[in-house]
């Protein structure tokens, strides 16, 4: 029979035959197709969506088999639905859809097929009961009544038993429609009861899986059961026992990491072992740590670098003024990597130690090294570092253990080939934890720190790639036996040229910048020269990009406050406008040869420095006196030169018992500053010898060397920054040990022109160069009759 009705489209639900249940109806369309209903004779098609999301469904949007229902009852809610009750009554085939205003369709009532065997039903329909009964009981969602589990209880006809059952089960809309679309009773029977039986056998399955878990669990620990609960899952599914993939991704990072063989057995042993503990017990915890620490090094990616000479010694170039020996160095390297790249050669990479005073920029060459080179960078800072685990990392057994620094690096650059800057390498010491140092002799030794082994780790891992440099103030507080295995390379310190250059190209536009000030203020070099000189005394510019910052400053001060327009040009003389008073006064040679003095250069860690020497000879007991804070080594130095001058007495129109007549009082000015070192040998022997013969000194000479009792003059370090001192104090005649002449070569053309360089073997030539003939008094006398006066 065929009939034309309305069509309710269901959306999540299948509604079956033989059964009662409400329907909220929400859509427009549907309230039309419900009033259209309520308005005739009740009926109506009730039919599932294929596709649940869809809001308007088409005919293509419907299943073709449905429902033919009546309305019992509609009722509208507040929010505007309708709550429809309907009851179906039979299966129906919709397949004609109408044009309308909503859902209207021809479809044909679906006689169903009565089984022929009444004994095979009665067998099913027991089955059925009998297995309903179980499924209810064992699905705790299911909420029936005692009604609707009578009337199951209590059904003899098998369509209407096997629709009411499908109905109450939670299956989903795709297996309910294929319940809707049997119309043979004794096959749907069977569907219905196959599907109870896949329920039942799942449900018991679970009950296995959760016997399996309480019994291996404690009954307080609930996040622990729900883990074993998805091992039970896995396993009797056939997987592993892991809980999840996750170690499964583990265990393919592993094989896929490129790790050395013994590396990759150790790790798959440590995994294998993880798999056999209780997930979330304090062994687990560390083992899973650790692999983790394994896979997340790197072992073969590396960085590809750029070997091209130019293209480096450019970026040097542009990021750091001066330092020709880093930047040759690093060139030399670059150069031996691209002739040996398609060799079978193992190039191992240099180890660096730059070694200058603060601010020269030690520690930024090495970013600038790094970006040279294309390669990642990474700074690990040693200052202050006394334990040894920070370098080797802490042994597993230990609660909380960590790898060091260095593999903290590698892990964090994620390439085997990063530059690596060791910062402060001077600067760390040792306690009762261990030497650091002594650590480091693996990291830095090219033979060695290709199995360099981290003690959490507990695996060769390969340093060699790495290109270290460390950076050091001094090589003093360095260990001889990791000196040696670092190539040195000095960075003594910035001329006043090189700092004007620097200045000028790096300094201050990066300040002026910042200050806002770009474009709206300069200062000439003579203004950088002064702020060099007055308000800095260092040998880097750190101190120098502090004061022009301050300058940068002022002048957006001096900008706001309307005190000019346009551009500002800072000149020399302005400089204390901005800067205040001068902090230093830039050393000044004396013109006027002088008795018992004489000009020395000395070195500090900012640089050179004029060093004035006095001497006062004046009758006693043949005493030496020192003040002016002097070391030991200078002490010493003095003392050698009085007793050059006892041998000698004779050759300088010396009285052979002066020493027993006389006390020598050698002083140095400004004694609050500590001195010492052995170049001043010459000066305070110029010095001694010009008190007591009376002889005035050449205050327009400097001079430095070394003296021994023979007389020899031997060579002195510092010669760079010693003749930059004497050349900016307006010094152009220099004494220099003659063994110190192959230095001047390497000397820039800036420091060397105007300065007339005297080269000497022994203190004779020292003296005649530098005592004017004719003494201004009488030089001392035997038994001390006449009072020199200093400096007469």
């Amino acid at each position: 029979m065929r009939l034309e009705l309305p069509v309710i489209p269901l959306r999540n639900t299948v509604i079956l035959p033989h059964t009662t249940t409400p329907v909220d109806v929400g859509r427009a369309k549907s309230k039309r197709a419900v009033e259209e209903a309520m308005g005739t004779d009740r009926l109506i098609f009730l039919v599932a969506q294929r596709d649940q999301e869809v809001d308007d469904p088409t005919p293509n949007d419907l299943y073709a088999w449905g429902v033919q229902a009546v309305v019992k009852q509609a009722m509208r809610l507040p929010d505007g639905t309708l709550q429809v009750m309907v009851e179906a009554r039979a299966r129906a085939l919709v397949d004609d859809y109408i044009p309308s205003q909503f859902l209207r369709a021809r479809g044909e009532i679906v006689t169903e097929e009565l089984p022929a065997d009444e004994s095979v039903v009665r067998v099913l329909i027991e089955e059925l009961k009998e297995s309903f009964e179980k499924y209810v009981a064992n699905h705790k969602s299911l909420r029936l009544d005692r009604y609707q589990l009578e009337a199951v209880k209590t059904a003899t006809d098998p369509a209407v038993l096997s629709d009411t059952i499908a109905y109450h089960a939670t299956w989903t809309v795709a297996e309910k429609q294929e319940i809707l679309e049997q119309s043979q009773v004794e096959t749907r029977l069977k569907k219905v009861l196959e599907m109870l039986s896949r329920d039942l056998e799942r449900f018991d399955m679970d009950k296995k899986v959760s016997q399996r878990v309480k019994d291996q669990m404690d009954t307080n620990q609930r996040e622990y059961y729900l883990r074993e609960q998805m091992k039970a899952i896995q396993k009797e599914l056939g997987g592993g026992e892991d809980g999840g993939g996750d170690l499964d991704n583990l265990r393919e990072k592993i094989e896929n990491l490129g790790m050395p063989e013994a590396v990759k057995t150790k790790a798959l042993k440590e995994l294998d072992r993880l798999e056999r503990m209780q997930q979330g017990s304090p062994e687990s915890t560390v083992a899973r740590t650790y692999l983790d620490w394994l896979v997340d090094v790197p072992w073969i990616q590396a960085d590809p670098e750029t070997l091209e000479i130019g293209h480096t010694r450019q970026i040097l170039n542009e990021d750091h003024y001066g330092l020709q020996d880093v930047k040759e160095r690093i060139l030399e390297y670059l150069a031996v990597r691209q002739m040996t790249q398609n060799l079978e050669v193992r190039n191992k990479a240099p180890i660096l130690v730059l070694v200058g005073p603060p601010g020269v920029g030690k520690t930024s060459l090495g970013r600038s090294i790094a970006r040279s080179m294309n390669r990642k960078f990474h700074r690990i800072s040693l200052g202050g570092v006394r334990d040894e685990a920070e370098i080797r990392g802490h042994r597993r057994t230990y609660i909380g253990a960590m790898p060091g620094k260095l593999i903290h690096a590698m892990k964090q650059v994620g390439v085997i080939n990063p530059v690596i800057l060791l910062d402060e390498i001077d600067k760390m010491s040792t306690d009762w934890r261990g030497d650091p140092a002594s650590a480091m002799l693996e990291v830095l030794d090219p033979e060695q720190n290709n199995t360099f082994t981290d003690h959490y780790l507990d695996v060769p891992y390969d340093l060699s790639k790495v290109f270290f440099i460390t950076t050091a103030n001094s090589l003093q507080t360095i260990p001889r036996p990791l000196l040696d295995r670092m190539e040195i390379i000095e960075i003594p310190g910035y001329t006043n040229l090189e700092k004007s250059h620097i200045a000028r190209g790096y300094l201050w536009p990066k300040q002026v910048k910042e200050a806002g000030m770009d474009g709206k203020v300069e200062v000439t070099d003579a203004a950088i020269a002064r702020v060099a000189s007055e308000y800095t005394r260092e040998a880097g510019v750190r101190n120098l990009e502090r004061e022009l910052g301050k300058v940068a400053r002022k002048a957006a001060k001096f900008w706001l406050e309307g005190a000019w327009e346009g551009i500002r040009t800072v000149d020399a003389p302005e400089v204390p406008t901005y800067l205040g008073i001068p902090k230093f006064r830039p050393d000044r040679a004396e013109n006027e040869p002088q008795v018992g003095a004489a000009q020395g250069l000395a070195w500090t860690p900012v640089g050179g420095t004029l060093l004035t020497i006095e001497v006062a000879a004046v009758p006693g007991k043949g005493g030496l006196s020192l003040t002016g804070q002097l070391g030991d080594v200078m002490k010493e130095s003095a003392q050698a030169a009085l007793t050059y001058l006892r041998a000698h007495a004779q050759d300088w129109s010396l009285p052979e018992d002066f020493h027993t007549k006389y006390d020598v009082h050698v002083h140095v000015p400004e004694g609050g500053t500590p001195k010492d070192g052995p170049s001043a040998g010459i000066t305070i022997t110029t010095a001694i010898a010009s008190a007591l013969t009376r002889r005035p000194t050449r205050m327009d000479i400097a001079m430095t060397g070394e003296v021994t009792l023979r007389g020899k003059v031997l060579p002195i370090g510092g010669v760079k920054e010693k003749l930059l001192a004497a050349h900016q104090a307006g010094i152009r005649k220099i004494v220099l040990p003659k063994d110190n002449e192959p230095q001047l070569e390497d000397l820039p053309t800036e420091i060397l022109e105007g300065l007339d360089i005297k080269l000497v073997e022994n203190v004779g030539e020292v003296l005649r160069y530098l005592l004017l003939p004719e003494p201004v008094m009488p030089p001392v006398q035997p038994g001390g009759e006449n009072r020199p006066q200093p400096g007469a």
